[in-house]
């Protein structure tokens, strides 16, 4: 479920926001709700939200862009990358543009985040977008739920990266990075 335009939220607005992104029935691609899955198992400070988005990122992103009482400081995307030239299992971070624009205009339900939402999102909102993607190969038609162990050993690296961020963010506003 989305953020609600209709009624007031007596939800605080989190500091930041992770969101594990993908497709747990598509094998690797599922690695973005496997690390929210494995963080919400730490002790993150309660002003951090996960959120696992599943393949249905976009109406968050939306909601941010047009509600700006909604906002956090940090946006954090955890998504697999698959067939871009990145080894299996290799965890990299970003921002919105160290992504290629080759999917600058894509809206499939089923592939990452639209580029150009989340480059908006960073240039014109003042939110901090970064990125945490695994690299994997292009998942196969077939249902296949599960990670290999490459991509499965690349989850606590993950998290322990994503946690210190998104903690970083939730001290005071005069230590934010």
């Amino acid at each position: 479920m989305h953020i609600s335009h209709n009624r007031p939220t007596l939800i605080p607005v989190p500091l930041a926001v992770i969101f594990g992104c993908g497709n747990i029935l598509l094998g690797d691609d599922g690695f973005g709700p496997a690390v929210v899955e494995r963080l919400a198992h730490r002790n993150l400070p309660p002003a951090i939200r996960l959120v696992d988005a599943g393949t249905a990122i976009r109406e968050y992103l939306l909601d941010y862009l047009l509600d700006p009482h909604m906002r956090p400081r940090c946006l954090i995307v955890v998504d697999a990358d698959p067939g871009q030239g990145t080894a299996v299992g290799r965890l990299r971070r970003c921002v919105p543009t160290d992504l290629s624009a080759r999917k600058i205009h894509d809206f499939s339900l089923h592939q990452f985040p639209t580029v150009n939402l989340l480059r908006e999102l960073a240039a014109q909102t003042g939110i901090e977008v970064v990125l945490f993607l695994v690299g994997i190969e292009p998942p196969a038609a077939l249902c296949a739920p599960g990670l290999s162990p490459l991509v499965e050993a690349a989850v606590d690296p993950a998290c322990a990266q994503i946690a210190a961020l998104a903690a970083s963010f939730a001290l005071p506003e005069t230590a934010s990075p």
